[in-house]
């Protein structure tokens, strides 16, 4: 174990291939890729999902890891989210990313900010000026078109729920446009309060 590792022998390294999310139940997922279909161009690759660690470590730390997120996940109760607003982060003058929010958002903030204890080299997801801000992202737009897409998303919009009891570990190969596929699992403890 060199001083590029943990104690659990986990080098700190980050690889694009991998990835620690929230994904809604498939039942759900209909009204979310309909939008999606049309404006994002990595709909093929990702699930619909709320990111909480991306980069994630290489695959061949994923079972080591696996045991470490399923120790932090078992440390945080259950909750429900409802997905009923969208908002959008602007990037630069041309691009923007539309996005629907979690909301309460504080309970996935904090299931973020546990995870990261556990993997604090993987903080790409907090290191904005406002910090963690959960999100599912629904696609790209221009940036001066971003505003008027979030009004007219919220019109056609009905709200969707879920009760979050778990964290996917999720991966792809390293090489080739394969999509992201669900690796582990890892139950929250408990139930909400």
């Amino acid at each position: 174990m060199g001083p590029d590792a943990d104690a659990r022998g986990i080098r700190h390294a980050k690889v694009p291939f991998t990835a620690v999310v929230l994904i809604p139940p498939e039942d759900t997922w209909e009204p979310i890729q309909s939008i999606r279909r049309a404006h994002d161009p990595q709909i093929a690759r990702w699930m619909p999902h709320v990111t909480l660690l991306y980069p994630f470590v290489e695959q061949s730390a994923l079972d080591r890891a696996a045991e470490a997120l399923s120790d932090a996940c078992a440390q945080c109760l259950c909750f429900a989210v409802q997905l009923a607003e969208f908002d959008c982060f602007i990037h630069d003058a041309r691009s923007a990313t539309v996005w629907l929010r979690p909301d309460p958002p504080a309970p996935v903030a904090r299931l973020q900010s546990r995870l990261l204890e556990a993997f604090p080299w993987c903080d790409d997801t907090s290191r904005f000026a406002t910090g963690f801000t959960p999100h599912l992202s629904v696609g790209r737009w221009r940036a001066g078109e971003a505003q008027q897409a979030v009004a007219e998303l919220k019109e056609i919009w009905r709200p969707l729920e879920w009760r979050v009891d778990c964290v996917y570990l999720i991966a792809r190969p390293d090489e080739g446009e394969a999509p992201f596929t669900v690796r582990n699992r890892m139950p929250l403890g408990g139930t909400p309060r």
